[in-house]
């Protein structure tokens, strides 16, 4: 069966489709999580500047006889046209089936102008939206079609700073956004002792705690934290250069020997994860599935792990159904990330706004949906009252 159209479209905010994400852990007091001006002085200890003025993108992938699968991803600004303009036509006419073409078709059209950052989050949706169709039309979960799920449940660790609230809900790893960036130097590391410090003491060495640095440092006061840290015992410490500095991550790989290195949220496609297997400057590899360029590629980035001997944490990896089949379907994936969005106290089901039909994470584990595709519960009228 051939595919008839790709339309994409902007979603109104805080729709159902929307990604939950940590809203709580922005508020919190002297926050630098997610803020990359954090190497700035003049920002430090804002909270978040990464945040954009686009709002989500909602793709759907027609077949011939009317079926449709759904992929979403962010930026809609300048996604949506790249999708409906540049993509679409070139998809139109493809083999439903043949994902792996249809990926390889927009991969290499990019080449005229890059296939990172948003060219990646357009790839990323059609792809997402072609395999919700593929599981469709088969009448099989994803999880399936990807060979399998490779686990009986898939373990969450929850991010954020509300950790009372996460051991009560079950999870058996947290993991803390690093409070303040660089530009504060000795003070900064100081206060991320304390929070990590004190997070230790709490949840108690039988439990993985992890820090999350997103805020772009530099080699040198990325190594000072480490050393730092090293009395914590921390799984991983994550997202802590500027992500194209590759070079960086070498230094960093022989600076810090003894610690876990994970990245790659902010890496688009395979081609980075297969630079940093080839020399195993980092541990741990966390593609985005909305961003990375979808399950094609966050299968091709699977294998690349397995080959090198080296493990997968998807970023956000449960906080959408997308993330779920593919942390459920992926052997080198060993977690999966969950923000949760709802205040202490309140049930997961009830306060975390999950899409409708995706699952929700009991005592800290999770099984995804086996509707087929994704098995998200939303009709073409719905979709459209949250497009705007």
């Amino acid at each position: 069966m051939k595919i008839d159209r790709i339309v994409a479209v902007p979603l109104k905010p805080g729709c159902p489709l929307d990604r939950a994400t940590s809203q709580r852990a922005k508020s919190t007091t002297m926050n630098d999580g997610g803020n990359a001006l954090a190497h700035h002085r003049e920002f430090t200890g804002k909270g978040s500047y990464h945040d954009q003025p686009w709002s989500q993108v909602l793709c759907l992938a027609f077949a011939e006889d009317g079926t449709w699968g759904m992929g979403v991803t962010g930026l809609a600004g300048p996604v949506v046209p790249l999708i409906n303009d540049f993509f679409a036509p070139l998809v139109a006419g493809e083999n439903v089936m043949a994902t792996e073409r249809i990926w390889d078709l927009m991969f290499r059209q990019s080449s005229l102008h890059g296939v990172g950052g948003v060219t990646s989050y357009a790839i990323s949706a059609i792809d997402l939206a072609l395999w919700d169709l593929k599981g469709k039309l088969l009448g099989r979960p994803v999880y399936e079609l990807m060979g399998g799920p490779v686990r009986d449940k898939i373990h969450c660790y929850a991010t954020g700073y509300e950790i009372d609230w996460y051991l009560e809900c079950g999870f058996e790893a947290v993991k803390l956004p690093c409070p303040l960036g660089e530009a504060l130097g000795s003070q900064a590391i100081d206060v991320t002792e304390k929070l990590v410090s004190e997070t230790r003491a709490k949840i108690g060495d039988h439990r993985e705690l992890m820090l999350d640095c997103w805020t772009v440092s530099e080699v040198d006061h990325m190594v000072r934290l480490a050393e730092r840290m090293r009395p914590y015992g921390l799984k991983w410490l994550e997202d802590y250069l500027y992500p194209e500095d590759f070079e960086g991550f070498e230094e960093m790989r022989r600076r810090v020997p003894w610690q876990t290195l994970a990245t790659g949220e902010r890496w688009f496609t395979h081609l980075p994860f297969g630079q940093a297997a080839a020399k195993r400057t980092v541990d741990i590899f966390q593609p985005d599935v909305r961003w990375v360029g979808g399950i094609t590629a966050c299968q091709k980035i699977g294998h690349m792990a397995e080959g090198a001997g080296l493990q997968v944490s998807l970023h956000g990896g449960v906080n959408d159904a997308f993330g779920q089949h593919a942390c459920y379907a992926m052997p080198s994936n060993t977690w999966g990330e969950i923000f949760i969005d709802s205040a202490p106290g309140v049930p997961l089901e009830e306060g975390w706004r999950p899409t409708p039909g995706m699952a929700v994470p009991i005592n800290g584990t999770l099984v995804p949906s086996d509707a087929p595709g994704f098995g998200i519960e939303l009709t073409r009228d719905e979709l459209e009252a949250m497009s705007g």
